[in-house]
């Protein structure tokens, strides 16, 4: 992945996070993940091995930020809401209850 969809992506990810997706713009996170892709921008001349380390931290802190929204989405789903009907429990496991011949 190169570093520029790295950076969109992790932009993208702290959007999904907020709960204001337009005041990405002034949140810290995104501030301070700006200033790092700036502070290690490379030219075509210039082989940097702080590049490549900036671009290995970016999709690190992309899978810990997609792996938490996955993680909240799916606690959210299936966290104990108390009692469930049987109808309920059959379809959060996938499973069809039998139909009563008439």
């Amino acid at each position: 992945m190169s570093g520029k969809r790295v950076l969109r992506s992790l932009l993208h990810e702290l959007r999904e996070a907020a709960s204001n997706p337009d005041a990405i713009k002034n949140s810290l996170a995104a501030r301070y993940i700006l200033a790092q892709y700036k502070k290690f921008e490379t030219t075509d001349q210039q082989l940097c091995k702080a590049r490549n380390e900036a671009v290995f931290l970016g999709q690190t802190y992309l899978s810990y930020l997609s792996s938490q929204r996955k993680y909240n989405a799916i606690y959210k789903e299936y966290h104990s809401r108390g009692e469930r009907s049987v109808k309920e429990t059959a379809d959060l496991v996938g499973f069809k209850l039998p139909t009563d011949p008439k």
